[in-house]
């Protein structure tokens, strides 16, 4: 082990070493970081995308379906609790079904309210219901669970949408103060339909009908009939969910025709476009649908 140097010895060496480099530093880069590009909605890109490979295609359809269906105005049905409790009843059934069910309402808890009207138009698959006043949505919500699951039982899955039927009835009630749901025509066509769908087991396609058909709003309720027609034409992506497809449509079709738009892709996929054989040779659309020429544009 070398022997440690004296202090001043130290000292001495230390001046020799080279005084350490001083000076401005570097600078350092004021750039900001790249940002990550937001990935792009996808209801405008699909929009964007058809606009530039399939032009025209949504006026196309529908200018043809009106051709072959007729002009379609809108008109309101129901009263909005009248609308949204029937569109409950026709959840995962046929409309003639609802329309029993309904009418079981209204006799098992009559009201002294005016009578409703139903025009229900061609995208309705039932009769329509009689002219007669809306049940009494107080003696609904409080009645006992399993009379009102009997009442409705015409309707099908009456133990699953007898509460679901209550639960929408207070929900309306606590947040509003009677059943009223006049309130949402003064709302955003999104806030309304959020409002809605906060309420369990109501979704898009119910929420859509309640706007549509009683406020005329510009939305799109995508059934089963809307979700088929519109992927074999190619109006939607072929792997876009129901729940998807609602929010696609608003990026499709003008406000002014989404009412016209809804009825007749309904009333086309029940006339012709069935989900079993569906007549081609008689489609207003084969030109250019997808399912018959899958490079039509």
């Amino acid at each position: 082990m070398s022997p440690r140097k004296p202090n001043a010895e130290r000292a001495a060496t230390a001046a020799e070493r080279p005084a350490a480099k001083t000076g401005p530093k570097p600078a350092v880069s004021t750039r900001p970081r790249p940002t990550r590009r937001r990935a792009p909605d996808p209801a405008k890109h699909w929009a964007s995308y058809l606009r530039r490979y399939r032009p025209g295609l949504v006026p196309y359809v529908l200018d043809a379906l009106e051709a072959r269906y007729g002009e379609q105005r809108w008109e309101r049905r129901l009263d909005p609790v009248s609308e949204l409790v029937l569109t409950i009843l026709t959840q995962n059934t046929a409309d003639v079904n609802a329309e029993k069910a309904f009418e079981a309402l209204r006799a098992a808890y009559p009201s002294d309210r005016a009578p409703e009207e139903h025009h229900p138009g061609i995208g309705w698959g039932g009769e329509g219901l009689s002219t007669a006043p809306p049940p009494d949505w107080s003696l609904v919500e409080h009645a006992p669970l399993p009379e009102l699951v009997d009442v409705i039982r015409p309707g099908g899955l009456a133990p699953q949408k007898a509460p679901r039927i209550q639960a929408t009835l207070a929900k309306i009630r606590e947040e509003r103060g009677s059943y009223d749901l006049e309130f949402l025509a003064d709302l955003p066509v999104l806030a309304a339909r959020d409002w809605l769908t906060s309420i369990d087991g109501i979704g898009k396609k119910t929420a859509s009908i309640v706007l549509a058909f009683c406020f005329g709003m510009p939305v799109m309720a995508v059934d089963r009939h809307v979700e088929r027609v519109s992927k074999r034409i190619g109006l939607i992506p072929e792997k876009a969910t129901a729940d998807q497809a609602h929010d696609l449509f608003l990026e499709l079709v003008e406000g002014e025709r989404m009412y016209a738009a809804h009825v007749l892709l309904i009333h086309h996929g029940r006339a012709i476009c069935r989900a079993q054989s569906p007549a081609h040779d008689i489609c207003p659309v084969r030109d250019r649908c997808r399912m018959v020429n899958p490079k039509s544009r």
